[in-house]
């Protein structure tokens, strides 16, 4: 998928340990931990899952129930990328690093001035 600035992007799913199941009136939730940073996550459609089991999530959706291992080396390999930072930041973090980057008037590229 192209972004907003040219580039390449993907959404990632991030595994997480199950510390706690709750519900949240009717909908079954979480909290997951994935290497030392604690959410809140939803669980209704992995009804299988429960506290200590691992769990893939994206966007707050725990999707699949996964192995340990499986977990834990995935969650190594996407610290030594520098994703996880990124991927697990608040919203406040995500928009404090937004406000860092170079800004365009033209996101898409379709007003860049060529030069000679």
């Amino acid at each position: 998928m192209r972004g907003a600035y040219n580039c390449i992007v993907m959404c990632l799913a991030i595994p997480g340990r199950v510390e706690e199941i709750t519900t949240d009136g009717i909908i079954r939730v979480g909290r997951v931990n994935f290497g030392g940073v604690v959410k809140r996550v939803c669980l209704d459609y992995v009804p299988e899952v429960e506290v200590g089991d691992y769990t893939l999530v994206h966007v707050g959706f725990a999707l699949s129930k996964i192995d340990a291992e499986t977990a834990e080396q995935t969650l190594e390999d996407f610290r030594a990328l520098g994703v996880l930072e990124e991927e697990l930041a608040s919203e406040e973090e995500q928009l404090a690093r937004a406000a860092e980057r170079p800004q365009s008037n033209c996101p898409d590229g379709s007003c860049e001035i060529e030069r000679s």
